[in-house]
This record gives structure tokens, sequence and C-alpha cells, in this order.
């Protein structure tokens, strides 16, 4: 649990972890739901709100279509105790990713798509970081600053 000032109130509330199975297409969309509602107890707004949730959404659908199953967790990170953040946390058993450094570039995709999913993540986010190893599944840690 957290205690976080939300300004728009000067108020003081506890924030809990909030943990997100992705299965299907249906999750994706329940976990960039939570995650805009974990942003605006937070006291994100506005445009920050829509970049979050987005970040989320681009994260969650690779989780379905890559691994098939995987999870997404929002928490909140303190920095230097004078900021605080929100944590999103994803991670699955799938495949991995062979070249992540090509996964990161714009352009590059194994789908049908645009291939600005995982580095428009990153463009998104505040910080961004991508482990992954073919058979061994991938981890995403992304934050936002408030």
């Amino acid at each position: 649990m957290n205690n976080v000032l939300n300004p728009s109130n000067g108020s003081t509330q506890v924030i809990d972890a909030v943990q997100v199975s992705i299965s299907s297409q249906a999750d994706v969309l329940s976990a960039r739901q939570h995650g805009r509602e974990f942003a605006m107890k937070m006291g994100f707004t506005g445009s920050d709100v829509t970049l979050i949730a987005a970040a989320i959404c681009e994260i969650a659908r690779n989780i379905v279509d890559y691994a098939q199953r995987g999870e997404i967790t929002f928490s909140v990170v303190d920095k230097d105790d004078l900021r605080k953040g929100m944590l999103i946390l994803a991670s699955d058993e799938g495949p991995g990713i062979p070249d992540v450094d090509q996964a990161m570039r714009y352009g590059c995709s194994t789908r049908k798509g645009l291939g600005v999913g995982l580095p428009g993540a990153k463009w998104l986010m505040d910080e961004f970081q991508l482990n992954s190893q073919p058979g061994c599944g991938t981890m995403v840690k992304m934050v936002k600053w408030k």
C-alpha cells in the first residue's frame, strides 16, 4: 500500500497495487481501464492519463498476440521521496523476443501492424526497460512521473 497526496483535492489516500491477468482482447481493454483508474487515483490528469492508457494497451496487446497470457501490475513508485510515479510491470512466459534491438525500432513489425507498439510505448512513458530472452518470456517496466 502506498499513501499518495492527490493534488486535485489535497487529500492523502491509500492506493493498493493492482494486478491484471492478460489472456484475451477483453483483458487488454480491462488492463487499459484499470490503468486509467489507477493513474487518476494518483492525480494524473488529461493527456497523461491518455498516454499511460495507450502504453498499457500496446504492451497488453503484445502479451495476447505473442505470449497468449501474462500479467500487468500497477503500483506507486517514489523517486527520492520527492516525486511519485506510476510503475507498470508487464510480464509473460511466452517465446521471448529474439532481437530486442530490432523490435525497438520504429517500423519493425512481425505482424501486419505499423511496427510502433514497443517503441511507441517507450516514447509515451518517462522510463522504459525491456528484458527478454528467447524461450524465457518478456518483462517490461514502464514509469510515468507526476
